[in-house]
């Protein structure tokens, strides 16, 4: 039986990525990630997650860790309760949608258009759409052409290439471009998500500070892509998984194992919560 725990400092909230950092390379949940959550509930810490995925993405967690507290999808583009309904939504504005498409087809690189409820691409046959549907258990609408009554309702849009160097210049390019009007960053390496400048993580640490009234030093965060550092700096703990690059480490407070070591886990152990005899 897990022995009673306390935390090492003043820590009320964590606040965890989902891929790469709560699951495995092969999207599982493991029993020590699972322990651990359940660790910091017994210590009186509240436990959120936040991700790239759209919340229907994330509900296949919602038993397992028997969440509470806010969930943050789209990087933050829709906050939901556990039961799915809808807190806020913070949509993309059709002008800086129609940016964004135009940069990433300019460039040879696939689209992807999510709602806060749908899921748009024009070709199912596309590098990582059969992998993304099996990941967020939910098929895509294939269309045609993207227009501007789905634009109009986008919350996110992402970029997909496997040329990871194209697809990290893309990502400058369109923060150049894009400016204040909207936040656009790395959720994979063959990712780029591009969401209201509203919606990233940094904005997700601010907002639970506020709907659940703890102040933002008394949340630690934990991520290993580009988009989550974003959340570290607005944290008073923040923690990279050893599967992040050496980047995004260098902007963590802390280091841990990788996503395949039970890192989360051993994090939550290390730097959260000690033994109460310790």
């Amino acid at each position: 039986m897990t022995e009673p725990m306390r935390p090492t400092s003043k820590v009320s909230l964590v606040l965890a990525d989902v891929d790469g950092t709560l699951l495995t390379v092969e999207k599982i949940l493991t029993p020590g990630a699972g322990e651990a959550v359940r660790a910091l509930k017994a210590a009186g810490i509240d436990f959120a997650i936040t991700s790239g995925r759209p919340p229907r993405g994330m509900a296949m967690l919602i038993a397992p860790l028997a969440l509470r507290t806010p969930i943050a999808g789209f990087n933050g583009g829709v906050f939901v309760n556990p039961d799915l309904s809808v807190i806020a939504s913070h949509p993309l504005d059709l002008v800086t949608a129609k940016q964004t498409l135009k940069l990433f087809l300019d460039r040879g690189i696939d689209a992807w258009v999510y709602t806060a409820d749908e899921w748009f691409i024009r070709n199912r046959d596309a590098p990582h759409v059969a992998r993304e549907a099996w990941t967020v258990k939910f098929d895509a609408k294939v269309v045609p052409a993207f227009i501007d009554a789905y634009l109009a309702r986008a919350v996110k849009i992402v970029g997909v290439s496997d040329d990871l160097v194209l697809l990290a210049a893309c990502e400058t390019a369109a923060q150049n471009a894009l400016g204040k009007k909207a936040s656009a960053e790395r959720s994979q390496p063959y990712y780029l998500d591009v969401t209201h400048s509203q919606a990233n993580k940094g904005e997700v640490v601010a907002t639970l500070s506020k709907l659940l009234n703890i102040p933002a030093e008394e949340i630690a965060t934990i991520g290993d892509m580009p988009n989550d550092v974003l959340m570290f700096r607005r944290s008073g703990v923040s923690i990279a998984m050893g599967n992040a690059s050496d980047e995004v480490k260098a902007q963590a407070s802390a280091v841990t194992a990788s996503n395949e070591d039970e890192g989360f886990a051993k994090a939550m152990q290390k730097f959260v919560l000690k033994p109460v005899d310790a």
